[in-house]
């Protein structure tokens, strides 16, 4: 199998039929494909989608794994040499999966690659980062990022015009292209994978720092472009009620430390 498509679903049923119905319409030649629904115990009835869909194959998980462990498990029963990680709340335009797959097919060098993200009103989603200082999320929570405007500028790659190719830090982990395993630079095996220390956020980030330490590229690709109907969740309150109401506000917080425990405070960012 050449290319193995992964679907992790939580509560999104209706966007995920947007999106398997998008798949199948985009343009596939020269390479066969996969796809693989990891349902993280949403409690979403996926059951007419079997009927609908019959060359998906489905995987129900008895728990709720997280972003990085649903992907995990759809990797692990996944026969691709390469692997394209997909929200449910994407719709593939034209022949984006084409073009991410040509591009890294060619290019041995690169490791991870990702198209151009727009909203549904196709205005431009900001989907390529640097990588994030200690201090990073919390100018982007809180009335502090009004007085660091341009730091925090710079993490979303504000001064980039997004309409070129351009090797970047990290992508937004809505539409991810990798091989399932590689060569790293040192010549060892690399396996990509989410860590599943991260329940949520941050897995990106993370994959994308395992791709600069194994010395592979990472490439945001403008000539693909995927619709992204995103929505910041950990973002519904302002930062002072979140604290006290919202869990996915701690869940990024927490993710934040585990990623600065593990990453140590050195950044050292693609210009």
């Amino acid at each position: 199998m050449d290319l193995s498509i992964i679907i992790v679903n939580y509560k999104s049923k209706s966007k995920l039929v947007n999106c398997l119905t998008s798949i199948f319409r985009a343009r596939s030649a020269g390479f066969n494909q996969e796809v693989i629904v990891v349902d993280n115990a949403s409690g979403d009835d996926l059951g007419d989608l079997s009927e609908r869909f019959p060359s998906v194959k489905f995987i129900f998980s008895p728990r709720n794994l997280g972003m990085g462990g649903g992907n995990n498990l759809g990797i692990k029963n996944s026969t691709g040499e390469f692997i394209l990680i997909l929200n449910p709340d994407t719709i593939i335009l034209d022949e984006a999966i084409a073009v991410l797959f040509d591009y890294l097919k060619g290019h041995p060098a690169v490791g991870m690659i990702g198209p151009k993200l727009v909203y549904p009103d196709r205005s431009l989603q900001f989907s390529c980062s640097r990588f994030p200082q200690f201090f990073t999320p919390i100018l982007r929570r809180t009335f502090l990022g009004d007085y660091f405007k341009a730091s925090r500028d710079r993490f979303t790659m504000n001064d980039f015009d997004h309409n070129s190719l351009k090797e970047v830090d990290w992508l937004m982990g809505s539409c991810l292209l990798f091989r399932s395993k590689t060569v790293n630079a040192a010549g060892e095996i690399f396996m990509p994978r989410f860590d599943e220390r991260y329940f949520m956020y941050f897995e990106d980030t993370d994959l994308g720092r395992q791709m600069r330490a194994a010395g592979l590229k990472t490439i945001y690709n403008p000539e693909a472009t995927v619709v992204h109907d995103h929505a910041r969740e950990s973002a519904r309150y302002p930062w002072y009620w979140a604290l006290l109401r919202d869990k996915l506000a701690w869940r990024h917080i927490a993710s934040w430390l585990k990623y600065f425990l593990k990453w140590g405070l050195k950044v050292e960012n693609r210009e």
